[in-house]
């Protein structure tokens, strides 16, 4: 019995080195290695790029609404008959036409994370008019400046194109 209990000892201290010590070292030093900004949260002096923000004033693109707290990630649960629902939808395309935003189904609705920092091109052309008119700049050079940010699926064929808000809004304060 004491040989079956130090077998099972040992062994139990041999996977708690290597799968609790040495492999999350390992990995986390090859990411530090050869990913050493999107590790450590791919960070800017504005934000992440990872994690949505809200931008105010129709001077800045404006990602979907989530909300400002990273950490109350997730759905809402609220379905297509939802009165709730309804009334934020409609809360949103009144306040996003104040703007003069065309209201798109992406500027309207939260991401299903509750942080997605990226918007469609069509939600960001969409506030194209709006942007130029209240930083006085032409409508064509602002038009480019989202046609220049627009990142295709990745790797060529997963997921759709898309506008990080983030870095568009970045470029965006850099021509002015």
């Amino acid at each position: 019995m004491w040989v079956s209990l130090r077998r099972a000892v040992v062994v139990s201290l041999a996977f708690f080195v290597l799968l609790g010590l040495a492999y999350p070292l390992a990995t986390t030093g090859i990411g530090q290695l050869l990913f050493h900004d999107k590790a450590n949260g791919s960070l800017t002096a504005n934000g992440s790029t990872r994690i949505g923000q809200t931008w105010s004033g129709p001077q800045w693109f404006q990602g979907r609404r989530d909300g400002d707290d990273p950490t109350a990630t997730g759905g809402s649960n609220l379905g297509p008959r939802s009165q709730e629902l309804s009334d934020k939808v409609k809360k949103q395309i009144d306040a996003l036409k104040k703007e003069g935003i065309t209201p798109t189904s992406g500027l309207v609705t939260a991401s299903g994370s509750g942080v997605d920092p990226d918007i469609s091109p069509d939600d960001a052309y969409a506030q194209v008019a709006s942007v130029a008119k209240s930083r006085n700049l032409p409508e064509d050079r602002v038009r480019q400046l989202v046609a220049d940010h627009v990142s295709g699926p990745q790797y060529g064929f997963l997921g759709a194109s898309h506008v990080n808000v983030l870095e568009l809004n970045v470029a965006l304060a850099a021509l002015t």
